[in-house]
C-alpha cells in the first residue's frame, strides 16, 4: 500500500517536471533567437564618443584555435566533473560538511573562478553590461537550459529525474531572483548594493552549511519506508 501511494505521488510530479522541462527549453531557445537574431540591438552596448573607449580589441587567437581549445577543455572538465561527483560524498563525511553545501556553495566558487574573475575585471574597466552578461547569462543558462536538459536526457535514459527541489533550495532560488531584480531595477550600481548582495549570499551559504538535512527533503523513492495508518494501528 505504501509503495502504491509513493507511485501515485511520484508519477504526476515526474510528468509535470518533464513537461515543464520541455517548456523551459523552448523558452530558452526563443530567448536566444530574441537576443542574438531578431532584437540584437537591445543587448549591444552603446558606443562612447571617446577614442579610448572606441578602440576595438583584436582577437588573441583565431576561430578554429578557440574552437579546439573549447572542445579540449570541455572534455577535460567532463572527466574532472565525473571524478568530483564520485568523491563528493566521501569529502562530505571527511570534512564534516553537508553535500548540499559542498555542491551548491563550494564547487561553484571553485569551478567558476575564471568566470568570476572575468566579471570583476570587466566591472573594473567600467564595462558593467558585459559583467552582468557574464553573471546573469551563466545563471540563466544553468536554470533554463542545463537543468531541464538533464531531465530530458534522464527521461531518454529511463531515469526518473524530476524538478522537485526541497524547500531550502526553492527558497534560495526565489530569494536570489527577487534580490537580483531589486538590485538591477534602477540601473545604477554602487558599493552598498554589492555589499548587500554578498551578505545575502553569506546567508544562503549559512543555511546550507547549518541545515544538513533540509526540510522537505523526503525522497519520493523512500516514501515506501513510511508506515501506513493500518501498519501503525497493528503496531
Amino acid at each position: 500500500a505504501a509503495t502504491s501511494a509513493a507511485q501515485v505521488v511520484a508519477l504526476p510530479t515526474l510528468e509535470l517536471s518533464r513537461a515543464s522541462s520541455i517548456v523551459m527549453l523552448v523558452a530558452y531557445f526563443a530567448y536566444l533567437i530574441f537576443q542574438l537574431w531578431t532584437h540584437r540591438q537591445f543587448f549591444e552596448a552603446q558606443e562612447d564618443s571617446d577614442d579610448d573607449d572606441a578602440t576595438s580589441e583584436e582577437a588573441a587567437v583565431g576561430f578554429w584555435s578557440a574552437f579546439a581549445w573549447l572542445v579540449g577543455m570541455t572534455a577535460l572538465i567532463a572527466l574532472l566533473s565525473e571524478y568530483v561527483v564520485g568523491t563528493i560524498e566521501a569529502a562530505s563525511n571527511s570534512w564534516g560538511l553537508s553535500v548540499s553545501f559542498i555542491s551548491i556553495i563550494l564547487l561553484p566558487i571553485v569551478g567558476n573562478a575564471a568566470e568570476h574573475a572575468g566579471a570583476v575585471i570587466f566591472a573594473f574597466r567600467n564595462k558593467l553590461d558585459i559583467s552582468l552578461g557574464v553573471a546573469l547569462g551563466s545563471a540563466t543558462q544553468i536554470s533554463m537550459f542545463v537543468v531541464p536538459l538533464c531531465v530530458i536526457v534522464a527521461w531518454i535514459m529511463h531515469v526518473e529525474m524530476d524538478l522537485d527541489f526541497n524547500t531550502i533550495e526553492t527558497g534560495a532560488l526565489a530569494f536570489s531572483i527577487i534580490i537580483t531584480s531589486f538590485a538591477l531595477q534602477d540601473g545604477t550600481s554602487h558599493y552598498m548594493k554589492g555589499f548587500v548582495l554578498l551578505l545575502c549570499y553569506a546567508v544562503i551559504g549559512a543555511c546550507f552549511l547549518v541545515l544538513r538535512d533540509p526540510l522537505g527533503n523526503t525522497s519520493i523513492l523512500n516514501m515506501a519506508d513510511i508506515p501506513t495508518n493500518n501498519e501503525v494501528s497493528r503496531l
